[in-house]
């Protein structure tokens, strides 16, 4: 991502608060780092329906739907799914430059972005978890169109993890596309404001 403008061969550059420097002969570049907000969910939880509202609601930070570089990434070949979720961290950290978080709406664990290489220009990262009842999920995917794949007990398995895994959990089950954009963006700017963020952790909302 960052090489040295000097060196040759070329020297990858070492992060150093918020510059890159080259460890061979010291040349540095800007590299800010800033934190990444990730809104991960199994199917259902209501990802795909909170984006266009979340990113009004944000207006000081980017906001994406990781699903976007699916298709690109698919053309040729199967999608590397370690590559697209670096593919991301390079996007947030691309973002990072202009002094704005990024919020990334996909299905993410902490232990999937932990020893990726972009993982070293980002600031910390920051999880929570959409959730909704194991009714409102199963109706959910039952009412998607017959080409989307519902994998009902996959999904409902999976949500159970995250409920058990992610500190911070935002109930979708009953709440408005809007209202749960709101409680998104008051758990990203109480974190980012340096707050005690605990007030979400374990509770529905």
């Amino acid at each position: 991502m960052h090489y040295c403008q000097r060196c040759n061969p070329a020297v990858t550059l070492e992060p150093a608060s918020d510059v890159a420097r080259c460890p061979q002969c010291g040349w540095t570049e800007i590299a800010r780092r800033e934190p990444l907000f990730v809104v991960t969910g199994a199917s259902g939880s209501g990802k795909s329906a909170v984006f266009a509202p979340l990113a009004l609601a944000l207006p000081e930070c980017a906001v994406f739907d990781a699903d976007w570089l699916i298709d690109p990434l698919s053309r040729t070949h199967p999608v590397d799914w370690q590559a697209f979720r670096d593919a991301w961290l390079s996007v947030a950290h691309g973002v990072a430059q202009a002094r704005r978080s990024t919020v990334l709406l996909g299905t993410f664990m902490p232990e999937q972005l932990e020893q990726l290489p972009a993982r070293r220009w980002m600031g910390p990262i920051h999880f929570a978890v959409l959730d909704c009842t194991d009714e409102s999920r199963t109706a959910r995917l039952q009412a998607r169109p017959p080409w989307r794949e519902h994998a009902i007990d996959e999904h409902l398995a999976f949500a159970a993890h995250l409920r058990r895994t992610i500190e911070v959990v935002i109930d979708t089950t009953t709440g408005t596309p809007q209202q749960v954009a709101d409680q998104i963006a008051a758990w990203v700017r109480l974190t980012t404001g340096g707050g005690a963020c605990g007030e979400f952790g374990k509770r529905r909302y």
